[in-house]
């Protein structure tokens, strides 16, 4: 991956509906060369999908919670991520160093639903424990930081 590719990237990082020309004036590459970098990128796993942000509470998921998971002394971690994964109101998954074996992000119409959400990942195979952080409000989310540099 050279300099012309990580500017790509953040570009893409910034606005994923970039068009080719946009990106190639950017650059200062033809389309069809942005085209076959971006090919490229994706065939070699850098780019793994575009997708919208979208406001969660504008579609009625007013709660997010941050839910720490302890895993039982027999529990296989990568079983319990495949269950975990199964959980639809589950956003985020992060195997994780610490108390927890992993932090879930999850967002429910209401606190009822929240407690729906946690009685479901309580009862799952391999689950010893949740902890539960209820998000007063966002700040900022998704944020778009720099490349590091290359190294």
């Amino acid at each position: 991956m050279d300099a012309v590719d990580r500017q790509l990237i953040q570009a893409l990082r910034e606005n994923g509906r970039a068009s080719y020309a946009e990106l190639g004036r950017l650059v200062g590459l033809s389309g069809p060369s942005v085209t076959d970098r971006i090919n490229r990128l994706e065939a070699a796993g850098v780019i793994t999908g575009y997708r919208a942000t979208v406001d969660s509470a504008s579609l009625g998921l007013g709660v997010t919670a941050l839910i720490g998971i302890s895993l039982s002394d027999a529990a296989d971690h990568e079983d319990v991520a495949q269950r975990l994964r199964d959980l639809k109101e589950i956003e985020d998954c992060w195997f994780i160093a610490g108390d927890d074996s992993f932090m879930l992000k999850a967002r429910a119409a209401d606190v009822d639903g929240l407690e729906r959400i946690i009685r479901r990942l309580s009862g799952t195979k391999g689950v010893s424990r949740t902890r539960t952080t209820i998000v007063l409000s966002t700040k900022w989310e998704n944020r778009v930081g720099e490349l590091p540099e290359e190294v």
